[in-house]
């Protein structure tokens, strides 16, 4: 999983985590990239968070399932709740930061949510 934005050519992406060096708290997280998105105007602001899953079965079978949700970083953190880089991240859907939604509002937008329904989706599939 990981965020991926437009104007950093999908960066942080994997490195999402470790964006502001290896022990970094959300708040550091946060503050790089504000940093290195200042100036960049709202409408390139663009970000999806991004989530892919995997199940090797014994059998040797592989399957993969991607889940993203889109939306914009914002100029400021606005909200209390989540973790990471939710007070930056814009919903397109919900109109409001993740670190504003509640946790059933959040767990229906999320990337991971969408990756293991994908996935649920795929291995319906292939039982029957």
């Amino acid at each position: 999983s990981g965020l991926c934005v437009d104007a950093l050519d999908g960066a942080p992406g994997v490195y999402s985590a470790r964006y502001a060096g290896e022990g970094a708290t959300d708040a550091m997280l946060i503050e790089k990239l504000l940093t290195v998105m200042s100036g960049v105007p709202e409408e390139k602001r663009g970000a999806q968070f991004v989530s892919v899953v995997a199940l090797v079965t014994p059998e040797g079978k592989e399957f993969t399932a991607r889940g993203s949700a889109d939306g914009f970083i914002t100029e400021s953190p606005c909200g209390s709740g989540g973790f990471g880089y939710d007070p930056v991240f814009f919903s397109s859907e919900l109109k409001k930061t993740y670190a504003q939604m509640s946790d059933a509002e959040k767990n229906r937008v999320s990337h991971r949510y969408r990756a293991l329904m994908e996935l649920k989706k795929i291995l319906s599939n292939e039982l029957q």
